[in-house]
């Protein structure tokens, strides 16, 4: 990469009367002589205040020794930055004799400044220049002294990706990254995004197919399942589902609904549980051997955060003092206040989304039509996921403003400090607001809605949904699929076609734009980087305004793909034993997440600002927590939200092959009828709740809802404590088993493999032996003098 000297001005007239325009240069790749652009809007009034910061950041620069030119273009002002060669010489002498170096050895301490480099070193002194007033470039920014501020492409490297990488023939490399080019041009904090996402996405693999072994294991018994043929070929009667205009139904209505839930609630369904309990524990062992390699090869291994920091103050200001670790446990009690009534403000959403359902439902049941009336709580389940997804849109926007206040008001050191803190917040809410309809789902939706003649209601006045008779988890299941399909297929779309329409809607306008300033500039002997005539100005500056065209970029931009990627790993482990199939789901949209990523940052947006780091930070701590999350949601999943412990139950104590030596019949024989309770007419409380039914003329005795209930009082029966009782059994035993597992993996596996550790030992050796002969040389030196 070619930067200026000295010598090299002769091409530009420097700021000095802010009004000289650039003259024409023959040299080639004239854009990449500068480290940013800033843009700002024309100002005829120099009197403006605005002005007159924006003039005064620009001298603040220039007493920095940065270079910079000016020029003006269609109500536009850019101004190139150009830092001076002895800033990178104090970044590179400082990092040399800094603590992470000498303890790793020159051989695993990367002095190289390359350009990647420079843009980060420049960004933090542009982003720590202040003014006399006392305000820094995000405060010029905000009041608009400043448009933006953007760093160059480098149309020769980008190319290069575009060709491997952010294209979608790449899709077919499947699992093939350049993850070391992405690192020397948008720096070790996007590479390692999207290391961790290509691991993740292959590790998704064992998991994906164990997914549909399950899946398929359920649907090869759909034909000889007595379960199902119980259901199909019954004829009990059972209660109605609402008050208002719902009659008795057929338990044999719901055949297609108990051959859906067989596909995922079946034994297969336990053994993938604890497998993706497992599979979490072992993703996280081998992503952090993996971590290693890589940063070892990138020699950032022992690179410190705090100690760059300081670096990068010193070279800023030499004379600057370090900003102290500060904590006020009076602001950490107000955070942790408001964040409480944040999350409580999104569970009361989950709430009002369950009273829509429940409203929805008795509309529908009240309709004209038929299908709306006899699938009103199907339709009623559906419009909830989707009001669910509408929910989700909108939380996420004001749980990052909320997120943001939050951090401001905590007045963190560093900007590396209110990131960590605001991931932590930002997931928090986004994780309450994605999961909090699906706990109700799993663990609260119709367990507490009663029974006939006893029926709980909202305002005394609403009956509670219920579960379907064949089971709860299919109402899970249903939840899972809308908001994982809709969630990942409209943000894709959503994520690509708007910025890719952005852009060409700026281009053309931009394209129009120029042919009306400089006829030149839609030549084609103008397009030539060896025209032999002078350019134009627009000419001239052809990559700054490609680049000033592109989408906006931010601080947090790589963070809101972290985000997605993160909350698509809690979907794909915590509620995996109502989903078998969200590992799959999640691998095909991460092969094509790769490449839509990688085309939006190479091609449609503008240069992220590159950021050296050794890990994921903080979203390690948060993967091992959702990996925990997992064991429990899992558990609790089975044990209390699935049939399998009733199922068991009626296997080896209350079927037929545990009461009679009979073997001519299924050992689950029976098993539906058993998990249902009879309400009779006769009961003036049944009637009263069913007054509406027995008006209407329907000539009926009793009913049958699902529920372990006796026949005479309608108390609980002994078989529901036992099984009561089981499930608890279950939980504990599941959890403790499986987090046993995890942490027996978590031992076995070492984050760092043996070949990094033999190779920074060797390294820290060669350095030890290198001094020694250095020191050795200057005492054989000073005695010869002697």
């Amino acid at each position: 990469m070619f930067f200026p000297d000295q010598e090299d001005d002769v091409a530009l007239h420097e700021l000095d009367n802010g009004n000289e325009p650039l003259l024409p240069s023959q040299r080639k790749n004239l854009p990449r002589l500068y480290d940013y652009v800033l843009v700002a809007e024309k100002m005829e009034d120099m009197e403006d205040q605005i002005f007159k910061k924006q003039d005064a950041f620009i001298c603040e620069l220039k007493q920095k020794n940065i270079k910079v030119t000016k020029i003006e273009r269609a109500g536009k002002v850019f101004f190139g930055i150009c830092a001076p060669e002895e800033m990178f010489a104090k970044y590179k002498y400082l990092l040399k004799v800094s603590d992470a170096c000498n303890w790793s050895g020159e051989q695993q301490c990367d002095l190289s400044v390359s350009y990647c480099t420079r843009i980060r070193i420049v960004h933090f002194v542009l982003n720590n220049t202040f003014i006399g007033s006392g305000e820094c470039l995000r405060d010029l920014l905000y009041q608009g002294a400043f448009e933006s501020i953007f760093c160059l492409h480098e149309k020769k490297e980008q190319k290069k990706l575009r060709t491997k990488w952010a294209s979608w023939f790449a899709v077919m490399k499947l699992f093939q990254q350049p993850v070391t080019d992405i690192k020397d041009y948008f720096g070790e904090k996007v590479a390692l995004y999207y290391l961790w996402l290509g691991w993740y996405t292959r590790m998704l693999v064992p998991a994906a197919v164990i997914g549909i072994v399950v899946f398929l294991y359920g649907l090869a018994f759909f034909n000889t399942s007595p379960l199902i043929h119980e259901v199909c070929d019954s004829n009990i009667i059972m209660c109605p589902r609402c008050d208002i205009r719902c009659s008795v139904w057929n338990l044999s209505d719901t055949c297609s609904n108990a051959k859906v839930s067989q596909l995922f609630d079946n034994e297969g369904t336990v053994a993938f549980a604890m497998f993706m309990a497992i599979w979490a524990t072992l993703f996280l062992e081998l992503w952090k051997r993996h971590l290693a390699l890589h940063v070892s090869k990138w020699k950032v291994f022992d690179w410190c955060e705090e100690e760059e920091e300081l670096i990068l103050e010193i070279v800023n200001n030499p004379q600057c003092k370090p900003k102290e670790f500060r904590h006020s446990y009076l602001r950490s009690i107000v955070v942790l206040l408001l964040v409480t009534l944040v999350l409580v403000v999104i569970i009361g959403l989950a709430h009002a989304l369950v009273i829509c359902r429940v409203l929805t439902a008795i509309l529908l049941s009240q309709s004209e039509w038929d299908f709306f009336r006899d699938h009103a709580n199907t339709i009623a389940m559906l419009s909830g996921a989707v009001l669910h997804y509408i929910t989700i849109q909108v939380m996420t926007r004001i749980n990052k403003i909320v997120a943001f206040k939050l951090c401001e008001f905590e007045k963190t050191r560093s900007f590396a400090a209110t990131e960590k803190r605001f991931t932590v917040k930002m997931f928090t809410f986004q994780f309450f607001t994605l999961f909090s309809s699906l706990f109700y789902v799993a663990f609260f939706l119709g367990r507490f809605n009663g029974y006939p003649g006893n029926y709980v209601r909202i305002g005394g006045k609403w009956r509670l949904e219920e579960c379907h008779p064949s089971g709860c988890l299919t109402d899970l299941f249903i939840q899972m699929a809308v908001i994982l399909v809709l969630k990942q297929t409209i943000n894709n779309i959503f994520e690509f076609t708007v910025p890719w329409l952005k852009l060409c809607l700026k281009r053309t306008k931009a394209k129009t734009m120029r042919k009306k300033m400089c006829g030149n500039c839609c030549r084609k002997a103008c397009r030539e980087e060896e025209g032999n005539f002078d350019l134009c100005n627009p000419c001239m500056l052809r990559s700054w305004l490609e680049n000033y065209d592109l989408n906006d970029v931010n601080a947090f931009s790589l963070f809101n793909e972290f985000l997605e990627m993160v909350l698509q790993f809690s979907f794909t482990t915590i509620f995996v034993a109502a989903f078998p199939l969200a590992p799959l789901l999640a691998l095909i949209n991460n092969i094509f997440e790769i490449r839509l990523d990688a085309i939006k940052m190479v091609n449609l947006e503008r240069r992220l600002v590159p950021k050296k780091t050794n890990d994921i930070g903080v979203w390690t701590r948060i993967l091992e927590a959702v990996g925990v999350m997992a064991v429990i949601a899992n558990g609790l999943v089975i044990g209390i939200s699935s049939d399998f412990i009733p199922r068991l139950a009626y296997r080896y104590h209350y079927g037929p092959c545990a009461t009679s030596n009979s073997t001519s019949l299924d050992c689950m024989t029976g098993y539906i009828n058993n998990t249902l309770a009879t309400a009779f007419m006769s009961n003036d409380k049944v009637r009263e709740d069913f007054k509406e039914l027995i008006d209407n003329g329907y000539n009926i005795t009793q009913c049958s809802y699902k529920d372990y209930r006796s026949d005479e009082d309608q108390s609980l029966t002994s078989q529901f404590w036992l099984i009561l009782a089981l499930r608890f059994a279950f939980v504990i035993l599941f959890e403790h088993v499986v987090v046993m597992c995890k942490f027996i993996a978590a031992w076995f596996i070492p984050d760092n493999p043996i070949r990094v550790k033999n190779n920074r030992l060797n390294d820290k050796l060669s350095r030890l032996k290198k001094e020694l002969q250095e020191a050795n040389a200057i005492y054989d030196s000073r005695s010869t003098d002697v």
